[in-house]
């Protein structure tokens, strides 16, 4: 049966009557079986079916009608997000689907199209189709998605399978930038990374025409352009058009930020600077869809890496445990080889009298306080390690650490014939810090042993200054701070082995720590003591054969009367 379309409203006087539309010859000329225009809620605008004699179908039951009063779809739901998606994509759809009428049920092939309107969004779509055989029952899908993907889906597919492939970074960063700059034939596409506290933005990847000028590696404040403003600040796309005067020839620009579970991880910003560009909803569609798979892929990649960087860190942690572990065993051999052989000496008569007795016993008295050292320093970054330094605070008298430096120190640098000087700033009161006795003392002797035993030539100086800033450790304030400082003459560390003097297990020179001996521990356990008394430790030099100098902080329990000078 033919049956007219008919239009729910009447052409307009001053509109032109679509006379192809309204003339069912113009159909049956194309040979076309089902054709009928819907909006957005389903409702039929027209109609025209020839399905054939035993399916009857009257356009006057189903214009000005929804479908479930008339021609409906066995599932609706899916059909109904079908023109949702055409109607906001603006892209047509081919699908299969199983209709109802009058207790009929029928399989049709349908292609469903937006009607674009002058001007305006598109509110309606055109549906044409036409009957399947029973037997075609199995094309039928339950499912809205698109039977057949679109161009733009196809190209998602494609670029998400290349990052998929790789959990390099950069790599994931520049096939991102290539193939969306390529596909969407832009003039520039960038893969901005967020740096800490939002304080900066990086371009880490870039796609460029050869009429753009390059960002690449442009490090700059999200405050320079409003757009990277917004961009950080909302999780819908950006975008700024119509951009006059733009020192980076910007025309156009799309930006939309990339997530891993709601934490923002990257910026995806497309430029166009040759036209002003609309951009339209299937491709906006499109980078949103591709934004979260980027973001995803950047997540997995920053871990692995971190993860491999913490693999080599254990690696070579391990591998300095055991050059630390050879190391400390000859350390402890050779004191313990002194002990055992200056004693035997002694047990087997070869001394020649008491004075040269005396001399044997001193040595080996000496072997054994060195092989103390030893253990002590080895138990105590076991204990640091393990976090069982427990440690007594209170109240500390700054000179009388430094006499208990100066009475043991002194002598070793008078046999090395080095000036050895120790300053104090001048005070009316007492300068007393809060720490633990010991332990100061544990941290100076370490200090000054180690300028000692590093300088051939020259002086040693320890020098203390105040700092008068307030500082909180750990729920208690404090006025101000002590800055202790031990310069000497020696050796000097160069430039480039400076930052792992206070790693644990690792000597800067293994060449100098044969020649002088020791276990490299020292610094370590001195920088975890006054960190937990709430300092710092800091080492200075100019490099090889130019000297050094190491400073700790430690907390001021009061503030002196500073000393101050008359003037005459």
């Amino acid at each position: 049966m033919n049956s007219l379309i008919k239009l729910q409203n009447p052409p307009q006087p001053n509109e032109t009557p679509a006379n192809a539309m309204t003339n069912p010859a113009f159909w049956q000329a194309l040979e076309t079986e089902l054709v009928y225009i819907q909006d957005r809620s389903g409702k039929y605008l027209s109609f025209y079916g020839d399905l054939g004699e035993e399916l009857t179908i009257e356009p006057e039951e189903i214009i000005g009608f929804f479908p479930e009063q008339s021609l409906k779809p066995v599932l609706p739901e899916a059909y109904y997000e079908r023109i949702r998606r055409v109607l906001e994509r603006k892209i047509p759809e081919q699908c299969y689907c199983q209709f109802e009428y009058r207790g009929q049920s029928f399989p049709l092939e349908l292609v469903i199209s937006p009607i674009f309107k002058k001007e305006k969004p598109a509110t309606a779509v055109l549906v044409m189709g036409h009957r399947l055989q029973d037997s075609d029952l199995s094309l039928i899908n339950n499912s809205a998605l698109p039977t057949h993907p679109d161009p733009y889906q196809k190209l998602l597919t494609k670029i998400a399978r290349k990052i998929r492939r790789t959990l390099n970074l950069e790599t994931i960063w520049q096939q991102t930038v290539d193939s969306l700059g390529e596909a969407l034939q832009v003039s520039r596409c960038l893969m901005v990374a967020i740096g800490p506290e939002q304080d900066y933005l990086e371009v880490k990847a870039e796609y460029c025409t050869p009429c753009c000028t390059s960002e690449l590696g442009n490090r700059f404040s999200p405050e320079k352009d409003p757009w990277w403003q917004q961009a950080l600040s909302k999780r819908e796309p950006v975008i700024f058009e119509h951009l006059v005067d733009d020192c980076h020839q910007i025309q156009s620009i799309l930006i939309i930020s990339t997530f891993y579970q709601n934490q923002r991880n990257g910026l995806i910003c497309l430029q166009q600077c040759d036209r002003s560009r609309y951009w339209c909803p299937a491709e906006i569609e499109l980078i949103q869809e591709l934004a979260d798979q980027v973001g995803t892929a950047i997540a997995h990649a920053t871990l692995y890496q971190e993860l491999e960087q913490a693999t080599l860190a254990a690696e070579e942690a391990s591998r300095l445990k055991s050059d630390f572990l050879a190391s400390t065993t000859h350390e402890l051999r050779t004191p313990l080889n002194g002990i055992i052989g200056f004693l035997k000496l002694i047990l087997d008569g070869m001394a020649d009298d008491a004075q040269e007795q005396q001399e044997f016993l001193e040595e080996a008295h000496k072997s054994a306080l060195h092989l103390l050292n030893l253990i002590n320093d080895i138990l105590d970054i076991a204990k640091i390690e393990a976090g069982k330094m427990d440690l007594e605070l209170g109240s500390v008298e700054l000179a009388e650490l430094f006499q208990a430096v100066d009475n043991f120190t002194l002598p070793q640098a008078q046999r090395k014939h080095l000036e050895f000087r120790s300053k104090l700033p001048s005070t009316l009161t007492p300068i007393v810090v809060y720490g633990n006795y010991q332990r100061l003392l544990q941290v100076m002797l370490n200090l000054v042993s180690n300028a000692i035993k590093f300088t051939h030539e020259g002086s040693i100086v320890v020098n203390a200054e105040i700092v008068k800033k307030k500082i909180d450790h750990p729920d208690q304030a404090f006025p101000g701070l002590v800055k202790v400082s031990v310069t000497d003459t020696g050796i000097g560390v160069s430039l480039d082995k400076q930052a792992k003097l206070f790693e644990k297990f690792v000597q800067v020179d293994g060449s100098h720590t044969k020649a002088y001996g020791g276990t490299g521990l020292g610094l370590a356990i001195s920088q975890k003591l006054v960190q937990a008394m709430g300092g710092q430790v800091e080492f200075y030099s100019m490099g090889e054969g130019l000297g050094s100098t190491v400073t700790f902080t430690v907390p001021l329990e009061q503030m002196p009367v500073i000393k101050t000078v008359k003037s005459s």
